[in-house]
């Protein structure tokens, strides 16, 4: 079924439907899914999205959500991730990439291509491509960041390269903790062991997870694997 309109626009409508008329969000949801012909929101997300690759991943995150976006190279995660930057921008929210893995001028090049009906939208997206990147110094640059604010981090492993950092484990619990008291999303790119193999399951999962070293899964609010177009989307919560 078509909707009127993309699912990260219906969200707004239905904050700005429960500010206005003073009810909870999950009831506005539910009224904009009855208006384009679902019985609940969380239906029509279950049937636009599916496990397309193009599934739209902003609607189904909420405040302080931390998502895992996990691939083996080549299968998209990183043009997800640009292209979720690009849907919190069009929603009106701060977009955020730190990035270990590109420049500047790459990344910048990769989001005009994703760009679409909306030329110049990307510039909004706000580029970090540093190699001091690390959990202390995502949480200072979004230190009084709205709610609602969506950052991508590229990639979890090169957190956790440099030995004079905290270990990962140590750097995704602070990262966690922050989100969740300042109402921000984060978003991890993650690599995907060589051993994954697609002819005996047609997904990645957690278990796929290249982690040279530990990191408890369970601090991950969601999670979302791609291969060969499709994609499967988790709430862990």
């Amino acid at each position: 079924m078509k909707l009127s309109a993309p699912v990260y626009h219906l969200k707004r409508r239905a904050r700005l439907l429960a500010r206005h008329h003073k009810i909870p969000l999950h009831a506005a949801l539910d009224r904009i899914a009855r208006e384009e012909g679902f019985p609940s929101w969380s239906l029509l997300c279950a049937q636009t999205t599916g496990t397309s690759g193009e599934c739209d991943i902003l609607s189904r995150l909420g405040d302080g959500d931390i998502l895992l976006l996990g691939a083996r190279p080549g299968q998209g995660k990183t043009l997800l991730g640009l292209k979720l930057l690009l849907d919190a921008v069009n929603d009106g929210r701060r977009a955020v990439f730190f990035t270990l893995e590109y420049t500047g001028t790459e990344t910048r090049q990769r989001i005009r291509s994703l760009e679409g009906g909306k030329p110049g939208s990307g510039e909004a997206v706000e580029i970090i491509a540093d190699d001091d990147i690390c959990g202390s110094s995502i949480i200072h640059r979004l230190a009084g960041a709205p709610r609602g604010t969506v950052a991508v981090i590229d990639y979890l492993q090169l957190l956790d390269q440099r030995r004079d950092k905290p270990n990962l484990a140590d750097q995704v619990k602070a990262l966690r903790d922050f989100a969740g008291n300042a109402g921000i999303i984060l978003v991890f790119l993650s690599q995907i062991d060589r051993s994954f193999d697609p002819q005996n399951k047609p997904l990645p999962d957690l278990q796929d997870i290249r982690l040279p070293n530990p990191v408890d899964i369970a601090l991950f609010s969601k999670t979302c694997f791609l291969h060969q177009g499709k994609a499967q989307f988790q709430s862990r919560a």
